[in-house]
C-alpha cells in the first residue's frame, strides 16, 4: 500500500490536521462486548485512545485495552474506520479476542463491563455503539463519519 501526504498547494489555505485513535471491539465467546465508562465524561464507550507516533495500530489497541480495562487481547481484524468531522479524529476499530487479565478500572475508566448488543444500543451514544455493533456483523471494514453526536447518513 502506498501512503501519500500532501504538503498542500500554494493556493491551499491550511493543511488539515488529524489525530488517529485506535479502539478494541473485544468480544467474548458468549457474544458480550467489553465497554468502559469514561472517567472524564461518564459515557460508555469501547476501550481505546490515541495512537502513539511510532506505534503500530495493533500494538496500540493491545496497550489501550489493557491500560483501561486490565484485559489482554489478541487483535484479529480491522472492522471499521470512523471520522469525527468536528474534532478531526480518525478512529480505527479492531475486533479482538480476550486472552487473559482481570477486569479493573483505571484513571481513564470508572467502570468496566461486558455488555450485550442490546445493552450497548441502550447505554451508548450511536457514534460509539455502531463501532461495536459493526464489529459483530463480519461485513467490514465499515467506513463512517459523524459530527461527534450523530452519524452522517451518506456513506
Amino acid at each position: 500500500m502506498l501512503l501519500y501526504m500532501s504538503t498542500g498547494s500554494p493556493q491551499a489555505k491550511s493543511t488539515p490536521l488529524h489525530s488517529v485513535s485506535v479502539a478494541g471491539a473485544v468480544i467474548r465467546e458468549d457474544g458480550r462486548l467489553l465497554a468502559i465508562r469514561r472517567a472524564d465524561n461518564g459515557t460508555w464507550e469501547l476501550p481505546g485512545g490515541v495512537l502513539e507516533l511510532t506505534e503500530p495500530p495493533q500494538a496500540g489497541v493491545r496497550r489501550e485495552v489493557l491500560e483501561e480495562t486490565g484485559i489482554e487481547v489478541e487483535v484479529e481484524e480491522l472492522t471499521g474506520v470512523y471520522k469525527n468531522t468536528t474534532r478531526g479524529i480518525v478512529a480505527l476499530v479492531f475486533r479482538c479476542k480476550p486472552t487473559g487479565g482481570t477486569e479493573r478500572t483505571s484513571e481513564e475508566s470508572t467502570a468496566v463491563a461486558w455488555l450485550t448488543p442490546e445493552e450497548i444500543s441502550a447505554q451508548m451514544s450511536e457514534v460509539y455503539a455502531i463501532r461495536l455493533l459493526d464489529a459483530l456483523d463480519n461485513e467490514g471494514p465499515h467506513v463512517r463519519s459523524h459530527n461527534g453526536k450523530h452519524l452522517d447518513q451518506a456513506r
